[in-house]
């Protein structure tokens, strides 16, 4: 695993081979960053359920201003750690999901691209979008990227963008129709 464009294009990636985590494969990374390329620059993004921070990473690499990682298990943060040495544009939260987005909404820190890529057998994008929505994470003109399997996202408040399926896998592009 390694990023595949912009400043930190070819840096090797650690953490593809922990139980519990399911990279985004290389030809998927590339289309999703294509879709979303005029979104990064100067963005601040959260990568919400991290895994190795492939997907943060990337944003970084490609011109984000910071992202927020975070995961709930301790082995992956240490990879986080490791796989973002050198970078300076990062937070890295070892939290549960639930519990990190109240910490952003109670410290009134928002984002222009979030990432959703949670494992895929808990079904956890659309409690994620709710809170995102409730709490009011997003900027005007951010958007939420999911990545999923079978979950059905469900949210009338919701633009779709970008769909593309890879296989059994999913990612689906949204704007929020009206920011609070």
């Amino acid at each position: 695993m390694r990023v595949i464009s912009g400043k930190y294009k070819g840096k090797n990636l650690i953490g593809f081979d922990i139980d519990g985590t399911r990279p985004t494969m290389d030809r998927v990374k590339e289309s999703l960053f294509a879709m979303i390329q005029s979104k990064i620059k100067s963005s601040t993004v959260l990568d919400l359920f991290a895994g190795s921070g492939s997907l943060g990473i990337e944003a970084l690499s490609n011109g984000a201003k910071e992202c927020y990682f975070i995961d709930n298990n301790i082995e992956l943060i240490n990879i986080i750690k490791k796989n973002t040495s050198g970078i300076k544009e990062v937070n890295i939260i070892k939290s549960d999901y639930k519990n990190v987005l109240e910490t952003f909404k109670n410290n009134n820190i928002k984002f222009d691209i979030i990432f959703l890529d949670p494992p895929y057998k808990l079904n956890l994008i659309n409690d994620s979008i709710n809170r995102i929505l409730e709490y009011n994470l997003l900027n005007e003109n951010g958007i939420i990227v999911c990545e999923y399997e079978n979950e059905k996202i469900l949210n009338d408040n919701l633009n779709l963008i970008k769909e593309r399926s890879y296989g059994s896998k999913n990612i689906s592009i949204y704007s929020v129709k009206n920011v609070k």
